[in-house]
Parts: C-alpha cells; structure tokens; sequence
C-alpha cells in the first residue's frame, strides 16, 4: 500500500482518496493529488496546547499567569484574547492583553 501525503492544511496523516482527490476527514480539506509537494511545505499550522487548529481571528484563552516583559505586568490565567493573527513561528501568535499587543506561546493558551 502506498503512503499518502499529509495534510497540507492541518497536517493530519489521515487522508485517504476518492477518486482523483485527496481529503483529509479532520478539516474536510480536499487536493489534488498532483499537486506540487513543495508549496504544501510552505503552510504553518498554529496549534494551541489541546492540538486544535488556530486561525486568524481566533479567541483563546491563557492557561498559566505570563509575565509579560517590558510590559511590567502579568497576563493572568482565564484571560480572554480576542481577534488574535498569526505569527511565521507556528508556536507563537499575537493578541492584545490588557490593550497591549504582545507576543503569546500557543503552549500556554486554549481555544475558546
């Protein structure tokens, strides 16, 4: 049997074929299977710390007290961080805590 490419959207292993397409069943993404390989590598896919997809726009939460430095506050736990965009890093994101703009690790937040 061969091996089927992963996701290039959310990376999942699961995809399987119909047809002359590819589709994975955890985002309901469908490609070609001739699609050049090399641009599927380019995608970044945020995750938060449950594995679930982030996207632009997203509300997450922070689970842990961050010290925000520079800032000389600290980002309490249950905070909500609306309308967050997506960093190049897929283990960081931006959003806006207490009206200033900081950098979060997607470790230490869930979607809400």
């Amino acid at each position: 049997m061969e091996e089927l490419p992963k996701c290039p959207k959310c990376g999942s292993e699961y995809t399987y074929e119909d047809g002359a397409l590819l589709i994975c069943p955890e985002c309901a993404h469908e490609w070609s299977g001739t699609q050049n390989e090399e641009n599927s590598e380019d995608i970044v896919v945020h995750r938060d710390t449950n594995g679930v997809i982030l996207s632009a726009g997203d509300t997450v939460t922070i689970i842990k007290d961050l010290n925000v430095k520079g800032a000389g506050f600290t980002a309490k736990r249950g905070t909500a961080v609306r309308n967050i965009s997506l960093a190049s890093n897929p283990e960081q994101i931006e959003g806006r805590v207490n009206g200033v703009k900081i950098v979060l690790l997607t470790c230490f937040l869930k979607k809400s």
